[in-house]
């Protein structure tokens, strides 16, 4: 099974890639760690790509699109068809994610692989495992096997991204009422109350707050997710965009290639990923700090720090999309910046600098 496989193929960090890239981070000239964040960027890379010279090539943001049940108990203001509608702008390049990911110069895949309508858009991946998720207020979202179905869906398309040649992934999301299961699955996962993740998510009111809040509640009440089985919060609580996501991750980990997560949906699939295979979450970087209550409490839980924070929360990739130059420039750094040796200039002498 794809899943299976997938999940023996995940290793660690290459441990002296990582030590040699550290040794070269300390001797550019620079004052050491000077850079901060890129420079923990550039050893993860290293340990990723088991290169001490890491080096970003093509770049591609994979949306995963589908639609939720729980709609119905009016958690979110939008209608639900507005998953389907979105989809030809993120294709033609003029939603959010089309204008950051053309900015980052990658190319975008968006994937039907759970939207309750007929899409037939060119350009949208056909990968539909069921049209649209359970309402998870009143039963799973999906089967067992329809949650392994959809992580494989991404775990493929990953893996043929990178066959075409993409080093780095970013994970985005599309599907009306998402934030709903994916504060769900923060509970399971994290052991929350529904008040401490439920968030606001798009324009919502003070009233579809309270029903948001009684519908994650409600879903953990009648469909008792294991929390200790990833695969069964995806079908319990989750989504089949987010079960895609997830797959999306395991499969870049698989292939040792590194991928950004964005904001609560995309976190929220790296939060499954990482209980169903904890090895991925080396392969992982949390692109931004999203305005989305529960947001910081998922990094918390996978012991991530935010690239950026820009207090965004559109998601759809765009904070992944975004963060890609950074990526870029940390790898760049150790590649191209000069040693103190190479340059002829005199070190540092911490000692001196301390005395």
């Amino acid at each position: 099974m794809l899943l299976e496989k997938t999940l023996s193929e995940i290793g660690d960090l290459d441990r002296d890639a990582m030590k040699k890239a550290q040794i070269r981070l300390d001797s550019l000239i620079k004052p050491p760690g000077s850079l901060g964040i890129l420079e923990e960027i550039a050893v993860q890379l290293a340990g990723i790509t088991r290169n001490p010279r890491p080096q970003i090539g093509e770049k591609a943001v994979i949306i995963m699109a589908g639609d939720h049940g729980v709609v119905e108990e009016g958690v979110s203001v939008a209608p639900q068809e507005v998953t389907a509608q979105m989809l030809p702008a993120f294709i033609e390049g003029v939603a959010g994610i089309g204008v950051l990911a053309k900015h980052a110069g990658a190319r975008i895949i968006v994937v039907d692989v759970g939207v309750a309508s007929t899409v037939d858009f060119p350009g949208v991946l056909q990968k539909k495992v069921k049209a649209g998720a359970g309402n998870i207020a009143k039963g799973p979202a999906m089967s067992r096997e329809e949650a392994v179905k959809a992580l494989e869906v991404g775990i493929q398309v990953a893996q043929e991204e990178i066959g075409r040649g993409a080093s780095l992934l970013a994970t985005g999301d599309m599907g009306i009422g998402n934030t709903t299961p994916s504060s769900a699955i923060l509970a399971a996962l994290g052991g929350y109350t529904a008040e401490e993740v439920a968030g606001r998510g798009t324009l919502v009111n003070d009233r579809v707050m309270e029903v948001k809040i009684w519908a994650i509640n409600h879903a953990l009440k009648i469909n008792k997710p294991n929390r200790e089985d990833g695969i069964d919060v995806l079908a319990k609580v989750g989504g089949l965009e987010i079960a895609g996501l997830a797959g999306v991750i395991l499969g870049a980990a698989a292939r040792r290639v590194p991928v950004l997560i964005d904001g609560f949906i995309t976190t929220a699939a790296a939060l499954a990923a990482c209980k169903i295979q904890p090895k991925a979450r080396n392969y992982i970087i949390a692109s931004h700090l999203s305005g989305e209550q529960g947001h910081r409490l998922m990094l918390e839980e996978l012991g991530l720090a935010p690239v950026i924070n820009l207090n965004m929360r559109l998601g759809e990739g765009t904070g992944a999309a975004l963060t890609m130059h950074l990526v870029e420039a940390a790898a760049k750094i150790i590649r191209e910046m000069a040693s103190f040796d190479e340059a002829g200039v005199s070190d540092l002498d911490e000692d001196k600098i301390l005395s």
